[in-house]
Order: C-alpha cells, then sequence, then structure tokens
C-alpha cells in the first residue's frame, strides 16, 4: 500500500513542527542547488524559523545582485502598470472636465441671450425660470445692502445730531458764563478806581462864616459879594445852586 496524502494543516505539537521543519528544510535546499545545476536558473531562497533563524541558498555569488535583479523585474513591471493606469486614468479625467468645461461655456452663452436655437420648449422654459430665480437673488441681496446703507447712515446721524447738541450746550454755557466774567471785571475797575480817588477835605462844602477873626488875608468886600451871588441864586425850595463852585 502506497502512503496516504497528508493533509497540509499546522502541526499542533512542537516537537513534531519542529522536526517537519528540519527534514522540509534540508529538502527544499537540496532540491533548489538541483534546479540551479540541472537547468542552469539562478535560484535564490531566503527561509526564518519560527525562531528567526536565517536559512539562505543562492545559486549565483552574491545574494545582493540577485535581489536588485529580482527588484528590477518586478518593480519596474509594476511601475509601468501603474503609469499606464495613471496614464489612462489621467487622459479619462481630461476628457471628463473638457466636457463640463464645454457645457459651462454653452450655458454661459445661453444665459447671455446667445445660442439658444438648439434648445427647446422645455430647456427654454428650465432657462427663463434659472433667469428669474436668479434676477430674484440680484434685487434681494441688493435690497439688503441698501437697508444696511442706510441703517449705517442713520447710525451716523444720530450720532452727528448728538455731537451737534453737545457742542450747542457747551457753547451756551460759554456764552452764559461771559456776562457774568464781564461783570465781575467792571466791578473790580470801578472799584480800583475809586480807591485812587484823592480824599476831599470835611469842610469843603461846609457854609463860610463871615465873622471869622483868625482868618489871615481876609477880605470882608470879597465875602460880602460872595454873600450877595449867593442870596440871589437861590431856588424856590431855598438851597443854594453851588454849580458856580465846581
Amino acid at each position: 500500500m502506497g502512503r496516504g496524502r497528508v493533509e497540509l494543516k499546522r502541526i499542533e505539537k512542537k516537537i513534531n513542527r519542529q522536526v517537519t521543519f528540519a527534514k522540509r528544510i534540508n529538502g527544499l535546499l537540496k532540491k533548489a542547488y538541483e534546479l540551479s545545476v540541472l537547468c542552469e536558473a539562478e535560484v535564490a531562497l531566503i527561509i526564518f524559523s519560527t525562531r528567526g533563524k536565517l536559512y539562505e541558498f543562492c545559486s549565483s555569488s552574491n545574494m545582493m545582485k540577485t535581489l536588485e535583479r529580482y527588484q528590477n523585474c518586478s518593480y519596474s513591471a509594476l511601475e509601468a502598470s501603474q503609469l499606464v493606469n495613471e496614464t489612462q486614468s489621467s487622459c479619462q479625467e481630461y476628457l471628463r472636465l473638457k466636457a463640463k468645461v464645454e457645457v459651462l461655456q454653452r450655458s454661459q452663452r445661453n444665459l447671455l441671450g446667445e445660442d439658444l436655437g438648439p434648445l427647446n420648449t422645455t430647456e427654454l422654459d428650465q432657462l427663463e425660470h434659472l433667469l428669474e430665480t436668479s434676477l430674484k437673488q440680484i434685487r434681494s441681496t441688493k435690497t439688503q445692502i441698501l437697508l444696511n446703507q442706510l441703517a449705517d447712515l442713520q447710525s451716523r446721524d444720530q450720532m452727528l445730531v448728538q455731537a451737534h447738541n453737545a457742542l450747542r450746550r457747551e457753547l451756551e454755557e460759554s456764552n452764559a458764563q461771559i456776562p457774568i466774567q464781564l461783570a465781575w471785571e467792571a466791578g473790580g475797575a470801578q472799584s480800583s478806581q475809586c480807591s485812587h480817588l484823592p480824599p476831599q477835605s470835611e469842610g469843603f462844602f461846609q457854609p463860610l462864616e463871615g465873622s471869622s477873626t483868625l482868618q489871615i488875608g481876609y477880605n470882608s468886600v470879597a465875602s460880602e459879594e460872595i454873600m450877595n451871588v449867593g442870596s440871589s441864586a437861590q431856588n424856590v425850595n431855598g438851597f443854594i445852586n453851588l454849580g458856580w463852585m465846581l
């Protein structure tokens, strides 16, 4: 009887798993060597165990050269495929954007009233409705801007009125203080003038007595003339007008 097929699954027992790994890795390294010798193939084999131990085999003298060759072959093909995919996607994106630009340019011409011939009745109705909606929005925005400007002007006008009232009150207060200051200055000037007047003698306005014997150089004739003139100048109430003496 032949051996049955072994089911490929993880070996649960650790010892059995290690024994199987040691047997199989030796056989795998042997097969890689045989393949490189028999077929003149460049073979590179890299194996890491569960413990992290490295097992490698390379048919050439340098593993790095084989790895560089592998990288150039695999990644160059991958880059080429990516470049082709990117080019195709770029072309598709360009075509999509070009079509979108054409649609927008046609819509702009239609909004300006140009190229309306190819449009049917439904498209013209839609265009008319779109223009009416746009016109309503424009008018609403314009009205709102005008209202904002009006409110700003009203606030500025109110501020100017308040400033005008404040200036007028200050002017009235300053005008009310000027007469008082002038009166005080006038009163001070009069008091200063009165203080500078010379003192008058107490007997200047006393009546003259004709019988004074102590006056030196007294002239009786002149005294009698003065008395006569004074008696003739009396008024109805019996007072003497002394204006001639000033």
